[in-house]
């Protein structure tokens, strides 16, 4: 009989326990989501809102690379969700707005030669 008891008086004890077990088992849980929004959502969020941002900014002559990698200058911007990028002379095609992941600096490659002819008149100097 005192086995029964001992069994009773246990359970009775843990029953008592219990919602604070019940939250303690929930909150890795709740950290759990915490850090995923921390660290998957709000960056997702901020890139698309810079996404957005570069998209409404296109303008005529901008150098563009596609989604699909196609890389062109912006012949004309429309009113609705589709522009024409010039892909090769005379080549033009109809892109969709949002399909546009990279407007290419139009200086970038002469700003690449110059930096590169200063290092290597440093590079001369240093020889010296």
């Amino acid at each position: 009989m005192s086995i029964f008891n001992e069994a009773i008086a246990q359970t009775a004890d843990a029953g008592a326990a219990a919602p604070q077990s019940i939250l303690m088992n929930l909150l890795p849980f709740g950290l759990l989501i915490v850090v995923f929004y921390f660290l998957l959502i709000r960056p997702q969020q901020k890139r698309m809102k810079e996404h957005k941002t570069m998209v409404d900014n296109l303008r005529r002559g901008d150098r563009v690379v596609s989604a699909g990698g196609l890389i062109g200058t912006i012949n004309r911007v429309g009113e609705g969700e589709e522009i024409e990028v010039e892909i090769a002379n005379g080549v033009i095609v109809t892109v969709v707005k949002s399909t546009i992941t990279t407007i290419m600096n139009k200086n970038a490659a002469g700003v690449k030669v110059a930096n590169d002819s200063s290092a290597g008149q440093k590079k001369a100097k240093s020889k010296k």
